[in-house]
């Protein structure tokens, strides 16, 4: 099932909303979001739909609803789904007119069904792509622009066989993988996760996943990380909406099982899902 909002009506389908001429088609003015609802449960939705309306203003576009306006249209969209849906929800804002800088934004809402994945191991490489820095991309929004960078780090690591890639920053330290944020126990048990260092977005599901682990006395260390160190791993795994929390059980050549912190962030997240 997909459902789109565009022009105050809901639509069966995938509703074009733009037209050649638009800011955001020749000029990739347009920001996105994403949320879940998962059998009822809607969880961290603000915190979702906040960062849409602050990234739409990073960009200089505006969103027509206020944030509980947009909440309400969200809860409205999920209630057209069988009580048991797995949906992923999916703000767009983008620009419609504007030389160079964008003078007029639209707005769609998209909900489609997408199961949340299975608790099983994926593979990643190291890319030799980089996140920019942020004098160089607008990194503080979840920018469309962003993601051909995304899309070549994850070309390049199916070209070599691998399911997804970490991605470093300038500096070389690891930022995150090419499609949620990192964690990993090192060589001496110690939980650890990049530190933000503005070059990508310290994503939502990554700071309740912290906040959970905190609550249950576990310490997640947040600094610098070397590549080498993944090398060398108890166990890697990633955060994002999209899967919440997935395990990595081979980066390159080092294989894992899949360990206790991410056995135990899944658990956690899931039972904090059902509360929301």
């Amino acid at each position: 099932m997909y459902l789109t909002f565009v022009n105050g009506d809901w639509a069966e389908g995938n509703v074009p909303v733009m037209g050649a001429m638009d800011h955001s088609v020749w000029l990739g003015s347009s920001i996105f979001d994403g949320a879940r609802a998962i059998k009822g449960h809607l969880p961290d939705l603000r915190l979702h739909l906040q960062r849409a309306i602050r990234s739409a203003d990073y960009l200089g576009l505006t969103c027509p609803y206020d944030l509980d306006q947009l909440e309400e249209l969200c809860r409205v969209g999920v209630q057209k789904f069988p009580s048991d849906a797995e949906i992923y929800i999916r703000p767009l804002i983008f620009g419609t007119d504007g030389l160079l800088i964008p003078s007029q934004s639209g707005f769609a809402l998209s909900l489609f069904d997408a199961p949340l994945p299975a608790f099983v191991g994926f593979s990643a490489c190291l890319s030799h792509q980089q996140r920019p820095n942020p004098t160089m991309a607008p990194t503080d929004a979840k920018a469309s622009c962003l993601y051909p960078n995304t899309t070549r780090a994850l070309r390049d690591a199916k070209d070599r066989g691998f399911e997804n890639a970490v991605v470093c920053d300038a500096d070389g330290n690891v930022a995150e993988f090419a499609t949620a944020n990192l964690f990993f126990a090192d060589a001496d048990g110690n939980l650890v996760t990049p530190i933000p260092n503005g070059t990508f977005l310290s994503g939502i599901t990554r700071a309740r996943v912290i906040d959970l682990f905190d609550k249950q006395g576990v310490q997640v260390v947040q600094r610098s990380v070397a590549s080498s160190e993944l090398l060398q791993a108890r166990e890697i795994f990633s955060t994002g909406n999209y899967g919440k929390v997935m395990p990595c059980t081979r980066f390159e050549s080092h294989e894992m099982p899949i360990g206790q912190y991410a056995t135990l962030a899944r658990k956690l997240y899931l039972e904090f899902m059902t509360t929301t």
